[in-house]
């Protein structure tokens, strides 16, 4: 069945059901990431594991999440986000639900770390590049909305998975979180397909070129020559770094300190609901240009984040950590939807979808090191001061390199037509011509020279 190509973003109308399947997603994918803390000390009490291997479990799932996004990226521009989010809805179930029968932290690793891991990247990039297709003045709004969803589920699910866990054991539990997963399915078929004319062309671009150009395309393999995209994708790693520490580890250093379990699962909650608040929150506040350009308000919330991390080892009571828990859970969600807007500034809006997915691939690498860097300090040190304290010196270095951007310091955001044409025309020129063979390349030389 045609589909008819939009001129511009609705800005409404069905986005706001794409919103809804966002909000879903998100909250079974990140909420579950951000609750397993809870079974972080099963974990560790079950198999008798140090804290630096255990943590690999999350660790591995964060790092393929990001990694395989592209994938999720090249196979959204070939087929739909709509099958696409199906089908990784499908694969988190059953890594979830395989998981429930691991005799060895190795299966753990397969099933949670890639099976499942895997499925949450088919998922999370295809859904909120379709939320950033659908919005334009309202975007930052719709993409805190989305977001907001791993803030509701984690106010829910860490009292929910300490109860399962008292009730059936981890094994029952990751049943039960299995079967919550496959939910991802039915909010996969919201995402009703959006063509603007911008991807027409990027897609008819793709299908003229030989198979080596066509996979650069289908990648966005030409993002690794703009050096201000590269240059935003390490301020990310090393937020990746930190930012995933309190989620892994903030149940057991409240356990350690004389809080009960449920106590600890609290703690995580009243996060999660500042975590919520935070992303609408910065959502309108960047859309109504109240605090400059998104990147500002992006460098802002990172050196907050930072800093509430830097200070969570000053909490040795439930009050206290109740209170930082509050201030990183705000300052932490308020990051994450102008991680996306802000990016568009740099690329554009017609090269988000590639963008998004090869950002999460090369941050991988952070979130890859950065929870095991922190279990192997506990180990060293015998608590989590130098885990958070390291978390947060790593957010503070990011809001460094954001500053080096160009163009950081103008108040006035770049227009859509410079986003368009963010990258040279000859750096696309260079890398296609890079990946053909030596003969189809001088044949394109020589037709590059009759058209001129």
């Amino acid at each position: 069945m045609p589909r008819h190509v939009h001129a511009v973003a609705p800005d409404g109308g069905w986005g706001w059901m794409v919103v809804l399947a966002g909000f879903v997603q998100t909250a079974l994918v990140f909420g579950m990431i951000r609750s397993f803390g809870v079974f972080f000390v099963e974990f560790v009490e079950y198999f008798r594991a140090p804290s630096s291997t255990v943590s690999w479990i999350m660790s591995l799932g964060v790092a393929v999440l990001q990694f395989a996004s592209p994938v999720g990226s090249a196979l959204s521009t070939c087929y739909g986000a709509r099958p696409v989010v199906m089908i990784g809805g499908l694969l988190s179930g059953l890594g979830l639900l395989l998981a429930s029968f691991s005799v060895h932290l190795t299966h753990l690793y397969l099933t949670i770390g890639l099976l499942a891991g895997f499925g949450w990247a088919l998922v999370f990039t295809p859904s909120m590049a379709t939320v950033s297709h659908y919005f334009e003045k309202r975007r930052t709004l719709a993409m805190g909305l989305t977001v907001s969803g791993a803030g509701v589920s984690s106010l829910a699910f860490s009292p929910l998975f300490q109860f399962l866990l008292d009730s059936y054991g981890w094994r029952g539990a990751l049943m039960v979180v299995a079967g919550m997963s496959l939910n991802l399915v039915a909010s996969g078929a919201l995402l009703r397909p959006l063509v603007l004319e911008g991807d027409q062309v990027r897609k008819g671009q793709a299908a003229a070129s030989k198979w080596p150009a066509t996979l650069a395309t289908l990648f966005s393999l030409e993002l690794l020559y703009h050096g201000p995209f590269m240059c935003y994708v390490l301020a990310f790693v090393l937020v990746d770094a930190g930012y995933f520490i309190p989620y892994a580890h903030l149940v057991a250093h409240a356990r350690e300190v004389g809080c009960d379990e449920y106590q600890a699962a609290l703690i995580m909650s009243v996060a999660a609901v500042a975590d919520m608040c935070g992303r609408i929150f910065a959502g309108w506040l960047a859309d109504s240009g109240v605090f400059g350009r998104p990147l500002h308000n992006l460098t802002l919330w990172t050196i907050l984040t930072g800093v509430s991390l830097a200070l969570l080892p000053l909490g040795h009571s439930y009050i206290s950590l109740v209170f930082l828990g509050i201030c990183y859970g705000f300052f932490a969600g308020a990051l994450v939807p102008l991680q996306f807007s802000s990016l568009i500034e740099i690329v554009g809006t017609g090269r988000m979808l590639g963008a998004i997915g090869l950002m999460h691939m090369l941050e991988s690498m952070g979130a890859l090191l950065g929870t095991p860097l922190s279990g192997w300090l506990r180990d060293l040190t015998g608590n989590y001061a130098a885990s958070f304290i390291t978390a947060g010196a790593f957010l503070l270095a990011s809001s460094l390199i954001l500053a080096t951007l160009p163009n950081y310091f103008s108040c006035s955001r770049p227009s859509e037509a410079k986003e368009e044409g963010a990258l040279r025309p000859q750096d696309q020129d260079a890398l296609e011509l890079g990946e053909l063979p030596q003969q189809d390349r001088e044949l394109s030389q020589l037709e590059a020279k009759r058209e001129k």
